[in-house]
Order: C-alpha cells, then structure tokens, then sequence
C-alpha cells in the first residue's frame, strides 16, 4: 500500500482474500521454526474475558484456553507504556527509561524484530505504539510493516495514525471507520502479502488493539447486545464472576471489598462529572444500592459499552485466526493473548469533549468506565490501572499452538512478567541473542524465559518479580508481595498463596520480612536506573 486510497479501499472492503494452496501447506509443514502472533488488548480486566470468569462473550479467545494454556499469575508493569516496553525489549520499563518515559530508549535496547529478522522472521505491527522515545516501528524498530493508531482519544475519526511511518489523513466521522476493525484489517492485509509473497518465511506480528481504553465507543449493534445485561450492577457482576472464577481454579482467595475512597489523582471532581456529563455519572465505587435509578441506569449503559468493545476485539481477533488457517499457518503459530494493565478507574474528559445529547458510546461522546465497573472488571483483586496492586497488574495470558504445545485447556500457576515473554520467543525460534548491538555491550535480559511453563507447571522459579510506577512500589519474592500505594504510603505485606486478593496486611507481625524485601526492592530500583543512564 503506497497511497492513502488504497489503504481506505482494503480497510473498507476486507481485502479479497487468497486461498492457501497444498503447495503452500506442504511449504510450511516442512519449516521448523514457528511464527508468533503477540496480540495485545488495552486496559482490559483481569476477569473480563470469559475463560477468566467474565460475562462478556469471547468465544475466540475461550477456544485459545480450551486448547493451549491459561496463566493466572502473570504480570503487567501496570500502564500502558510500561507494559508495551516490558513485551517489545524483554527489559522492565525502568532499565530503558520508559518509566518515567525518556527522550529515547539507551543505544544497547533491541526490540523483538531486531532478535527475529536476523533469523529469516519478517515482522509486522498493527495498532498501538505508545512507546516514548522508541524508535518508528520500520525505520529503526525493525518491522517491515506498521499501523500505528497515535490516537487514544477516538476509536471512529482517529487524528494521528501511520503506515509504514508516514502519517494518515485524518479520519472524518462518518466514514465507517472503527479502530478495533481496523487494525484487524491491517494485520490480515499484512498476512495475506505474507502468504502471497514470504511463505517460505516465518513471522512475527504484533497486534496491539486499543481496546477497551477509554473513551467507550462502540459500534451500536455490539452494545445492544449487552443493554440489559449489567442492570444488576457491579457488586452482583463481581460475586459472579468471583463464583466462576473459583469454581475453574483461576483464583483461591476471598472477594476484595471495594474501595470507594480511592481513584486516580487525576480523575475530575464528582461536580465536574455531573456538570459536563450529567447527573447518571458516578465517581466513586460505592455499593450498588446507593445509587439513584437514574445512576443505575446510566452505569449500566456505560458497562454495556465496554463489553461490546471487547466483544468487537474477539470477533476481530477471530478474523485474524480465520486468516491464520486460511494460510495453513495456524497450527504452527504460537499465540500469546495479554492486556496491558487492569481495568482502568479513570474518569476525564479529553479528544473532542463530550456531547452529553448524543447516545452513550457514539463518536461524539468521551464516557470513561469509572472506579465502580473497574473493580467488577478487576475482579477479584483490589486496585485499578496504574496501582500495582493486583487490581492493576494482574494480565490475562494465553498461549495457543497446537503444533508445539500438546496441553489442552490446562491452568499455568507458574508466577511470570511480560519481561519473560520475549525470552520465551527467542526461546522457541532457537535463537540466542548477541551480547552487543550497536557495537555496544547489551545487559542481560531482565526476564526468564516462560517457555518450559508452556509444557509444564511451576517450571520457571523467579529471583524476584519488580513493579514501580507513579511512585507505586512492589516487589514479589516466592508467595511474598511488599507492596506501597505511593511513595507516602506505607509498606503493606501479603502471601499470595493464601491472599491473592491483598486483604490481610501481614506487615506488623512480619517487620524483618517487610525490610528485607523493602532493602531488595530499592536494590535493584537503584540499579536499574543506573542501568538506563548507561550506554556502554
């Protein structure tokens, strides 16, 4: 694609597809190294997703767990760009200067493609980027086809977006552009030129949607699907889904009560909500049946909303795994489904303002999910996006490849961090990386690879798991978390084998493991940051 028209003519029509011939199945039954398909959702709920216990419909994504495998304790670094940092490099985000975000990653930082291509991978990106100071994705960041959605703050007429690094007309609303579709849509042109052209070639494509982030915009038949669904409010969704979720194995602790006084610093003022959306806007999570009538109903639509954006994401997800086996390269892909932080408590108003006379989700409105619905999404944990409590860190993961991975529908207990997840690719390509790039000496890799817990369980031991952002700290040694909300707040203690849910402080009876942990968490901040201001 050369020319902004015919980027409009295959998004709009679907591409006319291609046949994979036997020619081409023969091909690639014959290659041994296998392709990777790193799918990305934005934050989405730790249980949202069925297979976690949530309501909403995600058949694509419930047949990846009832055949491959389905992490429970796997980790985040608790925002957005963090968390792309942590899966694009293999470091935490605080080695590479992505938290608090720098002018440019350190010379010795690779992404993904830059381990892959030299092993024959052609590499693609298709969504999100929302990495500061990172290199254009083809320029330097080494894929060989990128869209890059800039845009946060409008799924229908996205202002800022690219192809191959050259910027995009904005979108005009009204045009039937969708974001979740079209980033499915570039992923499946990306693949479709690869079977065309590169099947004799593995690949690497990263597909980063932008949902369900704010603003909740939705495609107007996704949500009435959902429009009576949440009338019962969040306290009824989270006892449900705390109930499924036990009942499967995902999770052994208590529900965690809510926490009306907490939500982002950032957040408007309740009389600012009520004045620029209306009196149906809620600030706090406080129980269900405090709310007015006319609360309960405007809440319910709003969770209406950010179900049918995840419900979209799947049905384009199952788009791009219907490509897959069109292809005859599903069998040999390795999937890995993940969100980039929790359900998001946040409640501002930006993009183009918000139009309080046109229907919730519609292009014209910026609805934002709220504390309430981001604790039922984060069920059963406390916290939301940007704490590293579990409510903000805690990330569904996947893993789907029915050619390598013989365990079906199988729970992975094993602890991990997206710092083990590009480990695990050079892992399974069989490819060892340089100790230099850029003619510059490159630290170690920050993760371990998660590969062996693919097959086996509690397979991969960890020294430690680290957390740091907006001054909130954690660090996980074994079942031990040392957790602080804020740099004033004090150091809470948890076991996470009997108190995942962070319910009972166990700080005051266990003082010499509060500093002990404390002592290694500010051990290796200092070192990592020494790390980032390195370049040699």
């Amino acid at each position: 694609m050369n020319t902004r028209r015919e980027f409009l003519r295959w998004m709009a029509s679907g591409i006319a597809g291609i046949q994979a011939s036997h020619f081409l199945h023969a091909e690639k039954a014959r290659r041994a190294q296998p392709n990777f398909l790193l799918i990305a959702a934005d934050d989405m709920g730790f249980s949202d997703a069925g297979c976690y216990g949530g309501e909403i419909a995600t058949p694509n994504l419930d047949r990846l767990a009832d055949n491959g495998v389905q992490f429970t304790q796997v980790y985040s670094a608790g925002r957005c760009w963090p968390s792309r940092a942590c899966l694009l490099t293999g470091y935490y985000a605080q080695q590479v200067r992505m938290d608090p975000p720098k002018e440019r990653l350190p010379v010795w930082a690779r992404l993904i493609p830059h381990y892959l291509k030299p092993a024959g991978y052609r590499c693609y990106h298709s969504g999100k980027w929302h990495i500061f100071g990172a290199p254009m994705p083809c320029q330097d960041g080494g894929f060989d086809h990128s869209y890059r959605l800039d845009d946060q703050d409008r799924f229908f007429s996205p202002q800022k977006h690219w192809e191959d690094d050259q910027p995009l007309p904005a979108v005009a609303t009204g045009s039937g552009y969708y974001a979740t579709t079209a980033i499915a849509d570039h992923a499946i042109h990306c693949l479709r030129e690869h079977a065309t052209d590169y099947s004799d070639r593995p690949f690497f494509h990263y597909l980063a949607f932008t949902s369900p982030h704010f603003p909740l915009q939705a495609l107007q038949a996704d949500i009435d699907r959902y429009r009576e669904l949440y009338t019962i409010g969040w306290d009824a969704v989270r006892q449900s889904r705390w109930l499924r979720m036990r009942d499967r194995g995902i999770i052994n602790c208590e529900l965690s009560r809510l926490e009306p006084d907490v939500k982002p610093d950032w957040n408007l003022a309740a009389e600012e909500l009520r004045k620029q959306i209306g009196f149906g806007e809620v600030s706090n999570a406080i129980p269900w049946n405090e709310l007015t009538q006319d609360q309960k109903k405007f809440q319910a639509h709003k969770m209406a909303i950010h179900a049918a954006m995840i419900d979209r994401m799947d049905r384009e997800i199952g788009r791009v795994l219907d490509q897959l086996r069109s292809m005859g390269d599903f069998e040999n892909t390795v999937i890995l489904f993940v969100s980039d932080n929790g359900a998001s408590a946040e409640q501002m108003i930006r993009g183009d303002l918000h139009d309080p006379s046109v229907p919730p989700g519609s292009p014209r409105s910026f609805l934002c999910l709220g504390p309430g619905w981001s604790s039922a999404a984060n069920t059963p944990f406390r916290l939301h996006k940007s704490w590293v409590h579990e409510g903000g860190i805690a990330s569904p993961l996947l893993v789907h490849w029915p050619n390598g991975l013989p365990a079906r529908g199988e729970l992975r207990n094993n602890p991990g961090h997206f710092v083990d997840l590009l480990p695990a690719i050079l892992d399974l390509a069989g490819i060892s990386p340089s100790p230099t790039w850029k003619e510059k000496p490159v630290p170690q890799l920050a993760g371990r690879s998660l590969a062996p817990a693919f097959s086996s369980d509690d397979s991969v031991p960890h020294d430690f798991l680290y957390f740091h952002h907006l001054n909130n700290r954690a660090i996980r040694i074994g079942d031990w978390k040392l957790v602080s909300a804020g740099s004033q707040g004090p150091w809470e203690l948890y076991n996470l084998k009997k108190d995942r849910c962070e319910m009972k402080d166990l700080a005051a009876q266990h003082g010499e493991k509060v500093q002990e942990l404390a002592m290694i968490w500010e051990n290796h901040d200092t070192e990592f940051n020494r790390m980032a201001a390195s370049e040699s």
